[in-house]
Protein backbone atom coordinates (compact mmCIF):
# COMPACT_ATOMS: atom_id res chain seq x y z
CA UNK A 1 0.00 0.00 0.00
CA UNK A 2 1.47 3.33 -1.08
CA UNK A 3 0.81 6.86 0.13
CA UNK A 4 1.54 10.44 -0.80
CA UNK A 5 2.66 13.32 1.39
CA UNK A 6 -0.16 15.81 1.01
CA UNK A 7 1.15 18.62 3.22
CA UNK A 8 4.14 19.32 5.45
CA UNK A 9 3.91 21.97 8.18
CA UNK A 10 6.37 23.17 10.82
CA UNK A 11 5.43 20.51 13.34
CA UNK A 12 3.16 18.09 11.50
CA UNK A 13 2.53 16.18 8.29
CA UNK A 14 -0.61 14.99 6.49
CA UNK A 15 -0.56 11.93 4.24
CA UNK A 16 -3.14 10.28 1.98
CA UNK A 17 -3.23 6.62 1.01
CA UNK A 18 -3.09 5.92 -2.71
CA UNK A 19 -5.93 3.43 -3.04
CA UNK A 20 -9.36 3.23 -4.60
CA UNK A 21 -11.40 2.86 -1.40
CA UNK A 22 -13.66 5.51 0.07
CA UNK A 23 -12.44 7.28 3.24
CA UNK A 24 -11.25 4.06 4.87
CA UNK A 25 -8.34 1.75 4.08
CA UNK A 26 -9.06 -1.96 3.53
CA UNK A 27 -7.40 -2.73 6.88
CA UNK A 28 -5.73 -1.02 9.82
CA UNK A 29 -2.16 0.16 9.39
CA UNK A 30 0.53 1.93 11.44
CA UNK A 31 2.42 5.17 10.89
CA UNK A 32 5.98 5.37 12.18
CA UNK A 33 8.23 8.42 12.41
CA UNK A 34 11.94 7.57 12.49
CA UNK A 35 10.97 4.02 13.40
CA UNK A 36 8.70 4.98 16.32
CA UNK A 37 5.01 4.15 16.00
CA UNK A 38 2.88 7.32 16.20
CA UNK A 39 -0.58 6.00 15.41
CA UNK A 40 -2.72 3.11 14.19
CA UNK A 41 -5.70 3.87 11.97
CA UNK A 42 -7.80 2.75 9.05
CA UNK A 43 -8.46 6.23 7.63
CA UNK A 44 -7.25 7.17 4.17
CA UNK A 45 -6.07 10.61 5.32
CA UNK A 46 -4.16 11.11 8.57
CA UNK A 47 -2.08 13.77 10.28
CA UNK A 48 0.92 13.16 12.51
CA UNK A 49 1.99 15.99 14.82
CA UNK A 50 4.54 16.42 17.61
CA UNK A 51 7.40 17.03 15.17
CA UNK A 52 10.18 19.63 15.33
CA UNK A 53 10.57 22.45 12.79
CA UNK A 54 13.22 22.34 10.07
CA UNK A 55 14.04 18.68 10.69
CA UNK A 56 14.42 15.69 8.40
CA UNK A 57 12.23 12.69 9.18
CA UNK A 58 11.49 9.28 7.75
CA UNK A 59 7.80 8.37 7.70
CA UNK A 60 6.85 4.71 7.36
CA UNK A 61 3.49 3.20 6.48
CA UNK A 62 3.44 -0.32 7.92
CA UNK A 63 0.86 -2.91 6.92
CA UNK A 64 0.60 -6.66 7.26
CA UNK A 65 1.93 -6.88 3.70
CA UNK A 66 5.02 -4.74 4.16
CA UNK A 67 6.11 -1.15 4.53
CA UNK A 68 6.55 2.01 2.48
CA UNK A 69 8.92 4.81 3.50
CA UNK A 70 9.43 8.41 2.47
CA UNK A 71 11.75 11.16 3.69
CA UNK A 72 10.56 14.71 4.34
CA UNK A 73 11.66 17.96 5.99
CA UNK A 74 9.38 19.98 8.23
CA UNK A 75 9.08 23.70 7.55
CA UNK A 76 11.42 26.27 9.02
CA UNK A 77 10.17 28.25 12.04
CA UNK A 78 11.81 31.53 13.06
CA UNK A 79 10.28 31.82 16.56
CA UNK A 80 7.53 30.37 18.76
CA UNK A 81 5.53 33.03 20.62
CA UNK A 82 3.40 31.71 23.50
CA UNK A 83 0.45 34.05 24.04
CA UNK A 84 0.72 33.55 27.80
CA UNK A 85 4.10 35.26 27.66
CA UNK A 86 2.22 38.32 26.33
CA UNK A 87 -0.24 38.29 29.24
CA UNK A 88 -3.02 35.95 28.08
CA UNK A 89 -4.55 34.01 30.98
CA UNK A 90 -6.44 31.20 29.23
CA UNK A 91 -8.90 31.01 32.15
CA UNK A 92 -12.05 31.29 30.02
CA UNK A 93 -13.20 34.46 31.80
CA UNK A 94 -10.56 37.12 31.18
CA UNK A 95 -10.71 38.91 27.84
CA UNK A 96 -7.47 37.74 26.21
CA UNK A 97 -7.94 39.59 22.91
CA UNK A 98 -5.29 42.27 23.34
CA UNK A 99 -2.66 39.80 24.55
CA UNK A 100 -3.20 37.37 21.67
CA UNK A 101 -3.30 40.21 19.14
CA UNK A 102 -0.06 41.58 20.57
CA UNK A 103 1.60 38.23 19.90
CA UNK A 104 0.20 38.19 16.36
CA UNK A 105 1.37 41.73 15.62
CA UNK A 106 4.81 40.92 17.03
CA UNK A 107 5.22 37.71 15.06
CA UNK A 108 7.98 37.88 12.42
CA UNK A 109 7.94 36.06 9.08
CA UNK A 110 7.87 32.28 9.50
CA UNK A 111 6.98 32.63 13.16
CA UNK A 112 4.27 30.82 15.15
CA UNK A 113 1.78 32.23 17.63
CA UNK A 114 1.01 29.49 20.14
CA UNK A 115 -2.06 28.84 22.30
CA UNK A 116 -1.24 26.19 24.92
CA UNK A 117 -3.73 24.39 27.18
CA UNK A 118 -6.50 26.72 28.37
CA UNK A 119 -9.67 28.53 27.29
CA UNK A 120 -8.96 31.91 25.70
CA UNK A 121 -11.97 34.21 25.64
CA UNK A 122 -11.52 36.57 22.73
CA UNK A 123 -13.02 39.17 20.48
CA UNK A 124 -12.08 39.04 16.77
CA UNK A 125 -8.40 38.48 16.00
CA UNK A 126 -6.67 39.63 12.83
CA UNK A 127 -3.99 37.32 11.41
CA UNK A 128 -1.34 38.40 8.94
CA UNK A 129 0.98 37.04 6.25
CA UNK A 130 3.71 34.45 6.68
CA UNK A 131 2.75 33.23 10.12
CA UNK A 132 1.32 30.13 11.79
CA UNK A 133 -1.50 30.32 14.31
CA UNK A 134 -1.29 27.17 16.47
CA UNK A 135 -4.13 26.13 18.77
CA UNK A 136 -2.69 23.14 20.60
CA UNK A 137 -4.45 20.13 22.07
CA UNK A 138 -6.64 21.10 25.07
CA UNK A 139 -6.65 24.74 23.98
CA UNK A 140 -9.89 26.52 23.08
CA UNK A 141 -10.22 29.91 21.42
CA UNK A 142 -13.69 31.01 22.55
CA UNK A 143 -15.62 33.83 20.91
CA UNK A 144 -17.08 36.74 22.86
CA UNK A 145 -20.88 36.70 22.76
CA UNK A 146 -21.51 40.46 22.83
CA UNK A 147 -21.94 41.80 19.30
CA UNK A 148 -21.06 45.31 20.52
CA UNK A 149 -17.52 44.02 21.11
CA UNK A 150 -17.09 43.04 17.45
CA UNK A 151 -15.51 45.46 14.95
CA UNK A 152 -17.43 46.18 11.76
CA UNK A 153 -16.07 45.39 8.33
CA UNK A 154 -17.61 47.87 5.84
CA UNK A 155 -18.97 46.20 2.73
CA UNK A 156 -17.80 48.88 0.31
CA UNK A 157 -15.62 51.94 0.80
CA UNK A 158 -14.88 54.25 -2.18
CA UNK A 159 -11.19 54.61 -3.00
CA UNK A 160 -9.74 58.06 -2.52
CA UNK A 161 -9.63 58.74 -6.25
CA UNK A 162 -13.29 57.66 -6.48
CA UNK A 163 -12.46 55.34 -9.37
CA UNK A 164 -12.86 52.09 -7.48
CA UNK A 165 -14.13 50.62 -4.23
CA UNK A 166 -12.56 48.65 -1.40
CA UNK A 167 -14.51 45.54 -0.44
CA UNK A 168 -14.00 44.27 3.10
CA UNK A 169 -17.07 42.17 3.81
CA UNK A 170 -19.88 40.11 2.34
CA UNK A 171 -23.30 38.86 3.38
CA UNK A 172 -24.96 36.17 1.27
CA UNK A 173 -23.28 37.29 -1.94
CA UNK A 174 -23.54 41.06 -1.57
CA UNK A 175 -20.94 43.55 -0.25
CA UNK A 176 -22.75 44.27 3.00
CA UNK A 177 -21.25 45.41 6.28
CA UNK A 178 -20.71 42.48 8.63
CA UNK A 179 -19.09 41.89 11.98
CA UNK A 180 -15.47 40.78 11.90
CA UNK A 181 -15.06 37.06 12.51
CA UNK A 182 -13.36 35.45 15.48
CA UNK A 183 -10.47 34.67 13.11
CA UNK A 184 -10.14 37.28 10.36
CA UNK A 185 -7.44 37.69 7.74
CA UNK A 186 -7.41 40.40 5.07
CA UNK A 187 -4.92 40.38 2.18
CA UNK A 188 -2.76 37.80 3.97
CA UNK A 189 -0.44 35.33 2.24
CA UNK A 190 1.34 32.15 3.34
CA UNK A 191 -0.91 31.74 6.38
CA UNK A 192 -1.28 28.53 8.40
CA UNK A 193 -3.94 27.84 11.05
CA UNK A 194 -3.24 24.52 12.75
CA UNK A 195 -3.42 22.36 15.84
CA UNK A 196 -5.58 19.76 17.55
CA UNK A 197 -7.38 22.41 19.62
CA UNK A 198 -10.76 24.07 19.18
CA UNK A 199 -11.90 27.34 17.65
CA UNK A 200 -15.36 27.88 19.16
CA UNK A 201 -17.45 30.70 17.72
CA UNK A 202 -19.74 30.48 20.77
CA UNK A 203 -22.74 30.92 18.50
CA UNK A 204 -24.93 28.88 20.84
CA UNK A 205 -24.51 31.62 23.44
CA UNK A 206 -25.62 35.23 23.19
CA UNK A 207 -28.17 36.15 20.52
CA UNK A 208 -26.41 35.20 17.30
CA UNK A 209 -29.03 32.61 16.36
CA UNK A 210 -32.03 34.73 17.42
CA UNK A 211 -33.82 36.36 14.44
CA UNK A 212 -30.87 35.36 12.24
CA UNK A 213 -32.11 37.16 9.12
CA UNK A 214 -32.49 40.53 10.85
CA UNK A 215 -29.52 42.89 10.61
CA UNK A 216 -28.62 44.24 14.03
CA UNK A 217 -25.78 46.77 13.83
CA UNK A 218 -24.23 44.56 11.13
CA UNK A 219 -24.70 41.08 9.70
CA UNK A 220 -23.61 38.05 11.72
CA UNK A 221 -19.94 37.06 11.63
CA UNK A 222 -18.37 33.84 10.48
CA UNK A 223 -15.99 31.98 12.74
CA UNK A 224 -13.15 32.16 10.20
CA UNK A 225 -13.17 34.79 7.43
CA UNK A 226 -10.36 34.95 4.87
CA UNK A 227 -10.71 38.00 2.64
CA UNK A 228 -8.55 38.31 -0.51
CA UNK A 229 -5.89 35.98 0.87
CA UNK A 230 -3.49 33.60 -0.89
CA UNK A 231 -1.89 30.33 0.10
CA UNK A 232 -3.82 29.50 3.27
CA UNK A 233 -3.70 26.08 4.93
CA UNK A 234 -5.71 24.74 7.87
CA UNK A 235 -5.01 21.44 9.60
CA UNK A 236 -6.48 19.21 12.36
CA UNK A 237 -8.54 21.87 14.17
CA UNK A 238 -12.12 21.55 15.38
CA UNK A 239 -14.15 24.62 14.40
CA UNK A 240 -17.60 24.69 15.98
CA UNK A 241 -20.65 26.68 17.12
CA UNK A 242 -20.37 29.33 14.45
CA UNK A 243 -22.59 32.42 14.61
CA UNK A 244 -23.14 32.06 10.84
CA UNK A 245 -21.14 30.39 8.04
CA UNK A 246 -18.26 28.62 9.74
CA UNK A 247 -15.26 29.03 7.42
CA UNK A 248 -15.71 31.59 4.65
CA UNK A 249 -12.83 32.14 2.22
CA UNK A 250 -13.66 35.17 0.09
CA UNK A 251 -11.74 35.95 -3.12
CA UNK A 252 -9.05 33.74 -1.65
CA UNK A 253 -6.82 31.54 -3.82
CA UNK A 254 -5.00 28.34 -2.98
CA UNK A 255 -6.66 27.26 0.25
CA UNK A 256 -6.50 23.76 1.69
CA UNK A 257 -8.20 22.00 4.61
CA UNK A 258 -6.54 18.88 6.02
CA UNK A 259 -8.28 16.67 8.60
CA UNK A 260 -10.48 19.47 9.93
CA UNK A 261 -13.57 18.80 12.04
CA UNK A 262 -16.32 21.37 11.47
CA UNK A 263 -19.37 21.01 13.72
CA UNK A 264 -22.51 23.00 14.43
CA UNK A 265 -25.85 21.93 15.95
CA UNK A 266 -28.31 20.54 13.42
CA UNK A 267 -30.87 23.26 14.19
CA UNK A 268 -28.45 26.20 14.03
CA UNK A 269 -29.43 28.73 11.32
CA UNK A 270 -27.23 29.33 8.25
CA UNK A 271 -24.24 27.63 9.85
CA UNK A 272 -22.80 26.25 6.61
CA UNK A 273 -19.54 24.41 7.17
CA UNK A 274 -17.28 25.70 4.42
CA UNK A 275 -18.39 28.39 1.95
CA UNK A 276 -15.64 29.37 -0.49
CA UNK A 277 -16.79 32.41 -2.46
CA UNK A 278 -15.03 33.45 -5.69
CA UNK A 279 -12.04 31.28 -4.82
CA UNK A 280 -9.59 29.58 -7.19
CA UNK A 281 -7.76 26.45 -6.04
CA UNK A 282 -9.57 24.79 -3.14
CA UNK A 283 -8.68 21.43 -1.58
CA UNK A 284 -10.68 19.65 1.13
CA UNK A 285 -8.98 16.46 2.28
CA UNK A 286 -9.82 14.07 5.11
CA UNK A 287 -12.27 16.56 6.65
CA UNK A 288 -15.49 15.91 8.55
CA UNK A 289 -18.30 18.47 8.36
CA UNK A 290 -21.56 18.15 10.32
CA UNK A 291 -23.63 21.33 10.48
CA UNK A 292 -27.04 23.01 10.46
CA UNK A 293 -27.05 24.01 6.78
CA UNK A 294 -25.00 23.05 3.71
CA UNK A 295 -21.77 21.22 4.53
CA UNK A 296 -19.90 22.74 1.57
CA UNK A 297 -21.45 25.55 -0.49
CA UNK A 298 -19.49 26.82 -3.47
CA UNK A 299 -20.36 30.43 -4.31
CA UNK A 300 -19.25 33.41 -6.41
CA UNK A 301 -21.48 36.29 -5.29
CA UNK A 302 -24.67 37.84 -6.56
CA UNK A 303 -25.13 39.97 -9.67
CA UNK A 304 -23.42 43.11 -8.38
CA UNK A 305 -20.24 41.31 -7.38
CA UNK A 306 -20.13 39.39 -10.65
CA UNK A 307 -20.55 42.61 -12.61
CA UNK A 308 -18.12 44.82 -10.64
CA UNK A 309 -15.65 42.31 -9.18
CA UNK A 310 -16.04 39.33 -11.46
CA UNK A 311 -14.27 36.17 -10.36
CA UNK A 312 -15.63 32.65 -10.84
CA UNK A 313 -15.17 29.81 -8.40
CA UNK A 314 -12.68 27.46 -10.06
CA UNK A 315 -10.55 24.35 -9.46
CA UNK A 316 -12.12 22.53 -6.51
CA UNK A 317 -11.12 19.13 -5.16
CA UNK A 318 -13.00 17.45 -2.30
CA UNK A 319 -11.75 13.97 -1.46
CA UNK A 320 -11.81 11.33 1.28
CA UNK A 321 -14.08 13.47 3.45
CA UNK A 322 -17.23 12.97 5.55
CA UNK A 323 -20.17 15.32 4.93
CA UNK A 324 -22.98 14.80 7.40
CA UNK A 325 -26.39 16.16 8.39
CA UNK A 326 -27.24 19.61 7.06
CA UNK A 327 -29.25 20.58 4.00
CA UNK A 328 -26.75 19.62 1.33
CA UNK A 329 -23.54 17.63 1.29
CA UNK A 330 -21.98 19.64 -1.54
CA UNK A 331 -23.94 22.59 -2.89
CA UNK A 332 -23.23 24.77 -5.90
CA UNK A 333 -24.91 28.18 -5.63
CA UNK A 334 -27.17 29.83 -5.42
CA UNK A 335 -25.12 32.99 -4.85
CA UNK A 336 -22.81 32.13 -7.75
CA UNK A 337 -23.42 34.85 -10.31
CA UNK A 338 -19.79 34.77 -11.45
CA UNK A 339 -20.01 31.05 -12.16
CA UNK A 340 -18.59 27.77 -10.84
CA UNK A 341 -16.41 25.42 -12.87
CA UNK A 342 -14.05 22.48 -12.56
CA UNK A 343 -15.33 20.84 -9.38
CA UNK A 344 -14.36 17.25 -8.54
CA UNK A 345 -15.79 15.46 -5.51
CA UNK A 346 -14.54 11.90 -5.03
CA UNK A 347 -14.17 9.09 -2.48
CA UNK A 348 -16.43 10.78 0.06
CA UNK A 349 -19.21 9.66 2.39
CA UNK A 350 -22.40 11.72 2.56
CA UNK A 351 -24.51 10.84 5.60
CA UNK A 352 -28.02 11.95 6.61
CA UNK A 353 -28.08 15.19 4.66
CA UNK A 354 -31.26 16.38 2.98
CA UNK A 355 -29.55 16.43 -0.41
CA UNK A 356 -26.31 14.99 -1.75
CA UNK A 357 -25.27 16.96 -4.81
CA UNK A 358 -27.32 20.15 -4.66
CA UNK A 359 -27.20 22.64 -7.53
CA UNK A 360 -29.31 25.77 -7.24
CA UNK A 361 -29.70 28.96 -9.23
CA UNK A 362 -32.46 31.30 -10.47
CA UNK A 363 -33.32 34.02 -12.92
CA UNK A 364 -31.49 37.21 -12.06
CA UNK A 365 -28.07 35.68 -11.47
CA UNK A 366 -26.84 36.82 -14.89
CA UNK A 367 -24.94 35.56 -17.94
CA UNK A 368 -21.77 34.72 -15.98
CA UNK A 369 -23.70 32.38 -13.67
CA UNK A 370 -22.50 29.31 -15.55
CA UNK A 371 -22.00 26.05 -13.65
CA UNK A 372 -19.86 23.67 -15.69
CA UNK A 373 -17.64 20.60 -15.47
CA UNK A 374 -18.94 19.43 -12.10
CA UNK A 375 -17.99 15.81 -11.44
CA UNK A 376 -18.99 13.50 -8.58
CA UNK A 377 -17.50 10.02 -8.50
CA UNK A 378 -16.91 7.18 -6.04
CA UNK A 379 -19.37 8.40 -3.40
CA UNK A 380 -21.32 6.58 -0.70
CA UNK A 381 -24.59 8.23 0.34
CA UNK A 382 -26.08 6.95 3.58
CA UNK A 383 -29.70 7.98 4.25
CA UNK A 384 -29.52 11.06 2.07
CA UNK A 385 -33.16 11.99 1.40
CA UNK A 386 -32.56 13.26 -2.14
CA UNK A 387 -29.25 12.20 -3.68
CA UNK A 388 -29.34 14.70 -6.59
CA UNK A 389 -31.21 17.98 -7.05
CA UNK A 390 -30.72 20.58 -9.82
CA UNK A 391 -32.99 23.58 -9.33
CA UNK A 392 -33.12 26.68 -11.54
CA UNK A 393 -36.12 28.15 -9.68
CA UNK A 394 -34.50 28.50 -6.25
CA UNK A 395 -36.70 30.84 -4.19
CA UNK A 396 -34.00 32.74 -2.30
CA UNK A 397 -33.66 36.53 -1.85
CA UNK A 398 -36.44 39.06 -1.19
CA UNK A 399 -37.85 38.56 -4.70
CA UNK A 400 -37.51 34.78 -4.62
CA UNK A 401 -41.25 34.14 -4.72
CA UNK A 402 -41.91 36.74 -7.40
CA UNK A 403 -43.48 35.89 -10.74
CA UNK A 404 -40.20 36.75 -12.45
CA UNK A 405 -38.29 34.06 -10.54
CA UNK A 406 -41.02 31.41 -10.27
CA UNK A 407 -42.79 31.67 -13.65
CA UNK A 408 -42.62 28.17 -15.17
CA UNK A 409 -43.36 29.54 -18.60
CA UNK A 410 -40.56 30.53 -20.97
CA UNK A 411 -39.20 34.05 -20.68
CA UNK A 412 -36.73 35.83 -22.98
CA UNK A 413 -33.07 34.93 -22.50
CA UNK A 414 -31.35 38.12 -21.39
CA UNK A 415 -28.44 39.41 -19.33
CA UNK A 416 -29.94 37.92 -16.15
CA UNK A 417 -30.34 34.30 -17.35
CA UNK A 418 -28.09 31.66 -15.72
CA UNK A 419 -26.86 28.36 -17.17
CA UNK A 420 -26.16 24.86 -15.85
CA UNK A 421 -23.69 23.18 -18.18
CA UNK A 422 -22.21 19.70 -17.72
CA UNK A 423 -22.70 17.67 -14.54
CA UNK A 424 -21.47 14.08 -14.18
CA UNK A 425 -22.12 11.53 -11.42
CA UNK A 426 -20.57 8.07 -11.56
CA UNK A 427 -19.77 5.12 -9.35
CA UNK A 428 -22.16 6.11 -6.58
CA UNK A 429 -24.08 3.98 -4.07
CA UNK A 430 -26.99 5.60 -2.21
CA UNK A 431 -28.78 3.63 0.51
CA UNK A 432 -31.86 4.84 2.35
CA UNK A 433 -33.14 7.42 -0.14
CA UNK A 434 -36.51 8.86 0.73
CA UNK A 435 -38.15 11.35 -1.58
CA UNK A 436 -36.55 11.25 -5.04
CA UNK A 437 -33.27 10.06 -6.52
CA UNK A 438 -32.99 12.92 -9.02
CA UNK A 439 -34.94 16.12 -9.52
CA UNK A 440 -33.57 18.24 -12.36
CA UNK A 441 -35.66 21.27 -13.30
CA UNK A 442 -34.15 23.64 -15.86
CA UNK A 443 -35.51 26.95 -17.05
CA UNK A 444 -37.88 26.65 -20.00
CA UNK A 445 -35.91 29.38 -21.79
CA UNK A 446 -32.52 27.81 -20.97
CA UNK A 447 -32.43 24.07 -20.49
CA UNK A 448 -29.83 22.29 -18.36
CA UNK A 449 -27.17 21.39 -20.91
CA UNK A 450 -26.00 17.90 -19.95
CA UNK A 451 -26.49 15.44 -17.08
CA UNK A 452 -24.54 12.17 -17.12
CA UNK A 453 -25.26 9.36 -14.64
CA UNK A 454 -23.15 6.20 -14.81
CA UNK A 455 -22.89 3.20 -12.50
CA UNK A 456 -25.34 4.40 -9.87
CA UNK A 457 -27.13 2.19 -7.35
CA UNK A 458 -29.92 3.70 -5.26
CA UNK A 459 -32.13 1.92 -2.73
CA UNK A 460 -35.12 3.57 -1.06
CA UNK A 461 -36.38 3.30 2.49
CA UNK A 462 -39.42 1.06 3.07
CA UNK A 463 -42.71 2.84 2.38
CA UNK A 464 -43.64 3.09 6.03
CA UNK A 465 -40.38 4.87 6.83
CA UNK A 466 -40.66 7.53 4.13
CA UNK A 467 -42.01 11.04 4.51
CA UNK A 468 -43.15 13.18 1.57
CA UNK A 469 -41.01 16.28 1.33
CA UNK A 470 -40.06 19.35 -0.64
CA UNK A 471 -37.39 18.07 -2.98
CA UNK A 472 -36.38 21.43 -4.44
CA UNK A 473 -37.04 24.87 -3.03
CA UNK A 474 -39.35 26.36 -5.64
CA UNK A 475 -43.00 27.40 -5.64
CA UNK A 476 -45.83 25.22 -6.96
CA UNK A 477 -43.77 22.05 -7.07
CA UNK A 478 -45.30 18.95 -5.46
CA UNK A 479 -43.88 17.07 -2.53
CA UNK A 480 -42.50 13.67 -3.44
CA UNK A 481 -41.74 10.32 -1.89
CA UNK A 482 -40.40 7.11 -3.40
CA UNK A 483 -39.82 8.68 -6.80
CA UNK A 484 -36.89 7.77 -9.04
CA UNK A 485 -36.18 10.45 -11.65
CA UNK A 486 -37.97 13.68 -12.45
CA UNK A 487 -36.26 15.68 -15.20
CA UNK A 488 -37.67 18.71 -16.97
CA UNK A 489 -36.12 21.18 -19.40
CA UNK A 490 -32.91 19.22 -20.01
CA UNK A 491 -31.03 19.05 -23.32
CA UNK A 492 -29.05 15.85 -22.81
CA UNK A 493 -29.68 13.18 -20.18
CA UNK A 494 -27.36 10.17 -20.23
CA UNK A 495 -28.19 7.32 -17.84
CA UNK A 496 -26.03 4.21 -18.02
CA UNK A 497 -26.07 1.23 -15.69
CA UNK A 498 -28.36 2.76 -13.07
CA UNK A 499 -30.12 0.45 -10.63
CA UNK A 500 -32.99 1.72 -8.45
CA UNK A 501 -34.54 -0.45 -5.75
CA UNK A 502 -37.77 -0.20 -3.74
CA UNK A 503 -39.11 3.01 -5.26
CA UNK A 504 -42.72 3.51 -6.37
CA UNK A 505 -41.89 4.15 -10.04
CA UNK A 506 -41.61 1.81 -12.97
CA UNK A 507 -39.86 4.48 -15.02
CA UNK A 508 -38.58 8.05 -14.99
CA UNK A 509 -40.75 11.13 -15.52
CA UNK A 510 -39.23 13.17 -18.33
CA UNK A 511 -40.74 16.45 -19.53
CA UNK A 512 -39.05 18.39 -22.31
CA UNK A 513 -35.90 16.28 -22.14
CA UNK A 514 -34.56 16.53 -25.68
CA UNK A 515 -32.05 13.68 -25.82
CA UNK A 516 -32.11 10.58 -23.63
CA UNK A 517 -31.13 7.79 -26.03
CA UNK A 518 -28.72 6.25 -23.52
CA UNK A 519 -31.38 5.73 -20.84
CA UNK A 520 -30.49 2.47 -19.07
CA UNK A 521 -32.27 1.96 -15.74
CA UNK A 522 -33.06 -1.26 -13.90
CA UNK A 523 -35.92 -1.07 -11.40
CA UNK A 524 -35.96 -3.65 -8.60
CA UNK A 525 -38.75 -4.24 -6.14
Amino acid sequence: MDFQISAVFKRSITIELLNDTICYAPSEYSILINGEEKLKTDLNVVTVDGLKPDTEYTITLLTENGKTEKIFNTEYESVLLDVKAFGASGDGETDDTAFIQAAINSCPDDGTVYLSKGVYLSRPLFLKSRMTFWVDDEAVLLGDTDRKHYPLLPGLTPTTDEKDEYNLSSWEGNPETSFASLITAVNAEELEIVGKGIIDGNGDKGDWWTDPKIKRIAWRPNTVFLNHCRHVRMQSLTVRNSPCWTIHPYYTDDIALYNLNIWNPSDSPNTDGFDPESCDGVLILGTRISVGDDCVAIKSGKYYMSDKHHKPADHFIIRNSFLERGHGSVTVGSEAAAGVKNVEVSRCIFKETDRGLRIKTRRGRGPNAVYDNIVFRDIIMDHVHMPFTFNMFYFCDPDGHSEYVQDQGARPVDDKTPLIGSVTAENIVAKGADQCMLVAYGLPERFIERIVFKNIKVSFLPKEARKPGQTIMMDDFPEMTGKSIYARNVKHLVVENVEISDCDDSGPELIDVLDYDSLNIAYNS
